[in-house]
């Protein structure tokens, strides 16, 4: 036996010592103890090691004991969960989220069982579910990855690598960085230099509209500045509370919001037979009846659509700026695929442009929110989570409360602030950078432009489909037909018809795409969402692969 444990138990036994609280020794008693219980401890281990220590069957040994006397543990003091689907916050449980739902999880387990050998009738899942340009190949924007780099590594700034008209904006950033360096917080509203050309950017987009950089907010992509105008927007209870006019269907980001936030939606369908229209006869309908439920104060505009893909009219943005001032509605303009317009007749109008024009008994009182990103457009940065939104005609007081509000997350990403600022203060006429930029630019958007006619044409030619014309964004959205045997081996596996199909889709070609009941769609109508950013050849062999499987489920559920 060590030493000191000989110590502590004869100490222990000493005459006339009672228990530790009755001698003054007391305490040392008690730490002699505890040496001579680690000490016993200690060489308990080392016999037991060197038992077990020559050869792999002892570690077995060892292992299965340590986990007999867990299970042992874990019988007697398991107790029930604090948190479970009971008691957590029934508004997240009420959170759906189509784009990256069950679909795309099944498109998960699918691609490890291709990486495990599991025999399949395709060799790769293609990912239409979602619109990251960069994952499907696009190539970045040279110069936008250029600024950045020397942002977050500025010795570059010293290599000849790098065009000077990078190094000016990279320089002019990290001025405006705490300690020169991107690392460093910036201010909840986002780092100052990049609001002023925030504002500059929808000057010259506006034809010469004013902009104030106060008025700019840098967010971490469109998506958070979208969430955090509705929770500040949303408040009352019964039929005074707060309703959400989205339009249908939508993007999923809307209704998952109105749900956490337990907001009431407020539902207005697009005019499919009509290119997805936006008709203010459709608005006012939506309204009245939802008088009646709640207090409806918000309008949501997706412009250009998603996943619609509609471009809305200059007379069609006026017609509901109006009805928006005519009925006191407070306005979101969700503007992150205005780059992205592919019909020659077709034209982005901001809506911050078209209220100003309207003259000042609309811009001096429409309250308008308006939402651009890094993710889409060109650029296709969806990973930097860079974005920004213009709020104008804030109550003063509200806008204290907004900035509080936004300091809760302290800023969003400095490195996605940096990119937003290259979207909007990107190379000009004169900088060496300027003919490759917009060599890159036109590229993309013109090959973008040639899949959404590519798309259209062959979705149209197959019985049972018909899609209407992409004018803008990255999607089509066309509508299917589904036989009636096949709705009801739908309700049998207690799926919604287009998922049903999307499923089937997903499981026999391996084309991963959203049912439009994830953005929401027409009683008795089925759809599914699918981007166009898939190179040219490769977009051509998943359109022809819907097609055969298309007209082989109609055979099928004939």
């Amino acid at each position: 036996m060590h030493r000191f444990a000989v110590l502590a138990k004869q100490t222990a036994a000493s005459p006339g010592c009672k228990g530790p609280g009755s001698c003054r020794n007391g305490r040392r008693n008690v730490a002699l103890r505890c040496i001579a219980s680690l000490v016993e401890g200690k060489q308990h281990q080392q016999r037991f090691t060197q038992r077990t220590r020559p050869g792999r069957e002892g570690l077995v040994r060892w292992n299965s004991a340590a986990k007999a006397s867990a299970v042992k543990i874990n019988e007697k003091t398991s107790r029930e969960k604090i948190l479970t689907l009971e008691s957590m916050n029934p508004q997240v449980k009420a959170v759906e989220y189509a784009v990256r739902g069950p679909i795309v999880l099944k498109a998960g387990e699918i691609e490890k069982e291709l990486r495990k050998g599991i025999k399949k009738p395709f060799t790769e899942v293609i990912k239409a579910n979602i619109g990251d340009a960069h994952a499907m190949g696009q190539q970045p924007i040279t110069f936008l990855r250029q600024v950045v780099a020397l942002c977050t590594y500025p010795n570059l700034l010293d290599s000849p690598s790098f065009p000077e008209d990078s190094k000016k904006r990279a320089r002019r950033i990290l001025q405006g960085c705490g300690g020169n360096s991107l690392g460093s917080y910036s201010a909840s509203q986002g780092v100052n230099c990049i609001r002023e050309d925030v504002a500059a950017y929808i000057e010259r987009r506006d034809g010469g509209v004013p902009a104030d950089p106060d008025n700019i907010y840098l967010t971490t992509g469109a998506s958070d500045g979208i969430a955090t105008i509705l929770k500040i927007l949303v408040s009352g209870g019964g039929k005074s509370r707060t309703g959400v006019m989205i339009p249908i269907p939508q993007y999923p980001l809307y209704s998952a919001a109105i749900s956490e936030l337990d907001a009431i939606q407020v539902n207005y369908y697009l005019d499919e037979e009509n290119c997805w229209a936006l008709d203010v006869n459709e608005l006012r309908r939506s309204l009245n009846e939802a008088k009646a439920y709640c207090n409806p104060k918000v309008l949501c505009i997706i412009n250009p659509g998603n996943p619609t893909g509609q471009v809305q009219s200059r007379k069609c943005i006026e017609d509901v700026i109006h009805f928006a001032w005519e009925e006191q509605l407070f306005l979101l303009a969700d503007e992150v695929y205005q780059d992205n317009i592919y019909s020659e007749e077709c034209q982005f109008h901001s809506f911050k442009k078209v209220l100003y024009e309207m003259g000042p008994e609309y811009y001096s009182n429409v309250e308008l929110a308006s939402f651009h990103s890094t993710s889409k457009g060109y650029m296709g940065e969806c990973g930097y989570r860079g974005g920004y939104m213009e709020v104008i005609n804030l109550h003063p007081e509200i806008n204290g409360q907004l900035v509080k509000l936004l300091s809760v997350r302290l800023c969003p990403p400095v490195s996605g602030q940096a990119a937003m600022d290259i979207v909007v203060n990107p190379p000009v006429p004169g900088e060496e950078s300027y003919a490759q930029f917009i060599k890159e630019k036109e590229s993309v958007l013109n090959n973008l432009a040639q899949k959404a006619k590519l798309t259209e044409d062959m979705f149209n030619k197959v019985p049972g489909i018909h899609c209407n014309p992409l004018q803008g964004a990255m999607y089509a959205f066309p509508r299917i037909f589904i036989p009636s045997k096949a709705i009801e081996a739908a309700k049998a596996h207690k799926m919604a018809p287009d998922l049903f199909y999307c499923m089937k889709l997903l499981e026999e070609t391996g084309i991963c795409v959203v049912p439009g009941s994830g953005f929401g769609q027409r009683e008795g109508s089925y759809h599914f969402r699918m981007t166009i950013l898939p190179p040219v050849e490769k977009l051509k062999i998943v359109l022809e692969k819907v097609k055969d499987f298309h007209i082989q489920f109609l055979e099928e559920y004939a």
